[in-house]
């Protein structure tokens, strides 16, 4: 038997991809994080699972739900937030399971990060602007960061940033950023991205956390900064000039 983890995507039902709703449908026990997934992703449970809301659950718990399952003969879909590379805890669960001898699937998911770009109608690199998207975040209860992950080192390169977990302290984020990027560098909030509730909010580095103080978020949110965020004037990619000459576009 098998635990299937699924990353259930950003929080709309229908951003699931086709292989985790599958696996969600024919699966007899779902253990789903309830603080995060939509409970519509619930609807392609067969009918009879198990469904368990894991929110309120400690480690050993739900390893003790998985090991009740496959132990039953039963496999079991995982469902996570988003994806399962970044800030899902999974890979705490794998070690448990793998100590267990309990077998295990891993299906990606929509990021919140995209998920937030989309929103945004925006690419996060552009040619000669920025090409490369930092995924990280702040300090919390939950997980310290290691001491060489600071944000000003990661500002130093003139990246866009996507700063996770962070809305809490927004007037820090844009303190340790000002310095590098300038207080007129664009940047972002975006809530529940995808969901029926999401917002979006707009500004610069220095006018962003007045903006927000205006209307309040508390959690579920991303922060993106970046030159890219209002570029419009940067060069065309030479991948669809028509001069550029590549291997599959077959011309002489």
């Amino acid at each position: 038997m098998t635990v299937h983890f699924i990353g259930a995507g950003p929080g709309a039902p229908d951003l699931i991809t086709v292989r985790g709703r599958d696996l969600i449908a024919r699966c007899p026990v779902c253990l789903y994080a309830g603080s995060l997934v939509p409970r519509a992703l619930l609807d392609n449970c067969p009918s009879g699972a198990r469904i368990v809301d894991t929110a309120p659950m400690s480690l050993d718990e739900i390893v003790a739900e998985c090991k009740r399952a496959t132990d039953a003969g039963e496999d079991v879909a995982r469902l996570h937030s988003g994806d399962l590379s970044v800030w899902s805890a999974m890979g705490e669960q794998l070690r448990r399971l793998e100590a267990e001898g309990i077998r295990y699937t891993i299906t990606p998911g929509v990021p919140s990060f995209a998920a937030a770009a989309a929103v945004l109608g925006q690419e996060l690199t552009l040619p000669e602007v920025a090409q490369t998207v930092v995924l990280t975040r702040t300090s919390g209860r939950a997980s310290s960061m290691p001491e060489g992950e600071k944000l000003a080192a990661y500002a130093a390169t003139g990246a866009t940033l996507a700063i996770h977990l962070s809305i809490h302290v927004l007037d820090k984020v844009v303190a340790e950023l000002t310095p590098f990027y300038g207080a007129d560098c664009p940047a972002a909030v975006v809530y529940r991205a995808s969901w029926p509730d999401e917002r979006v909010i707009r500004g610069t580095l220095a006018t962003i956390a007045a903006e927000v103080a205006r209307q309040p978020i508390e959690r579920t949110a991303l922060i993106l900064v970046g030159k890219v965020l209002s570029a419009r004037d940067f060069r065309n990619s030479a991948l669809y000039d028509a001069g550029y000459q590549r291997r599959f576009r077959g011309r002489q």
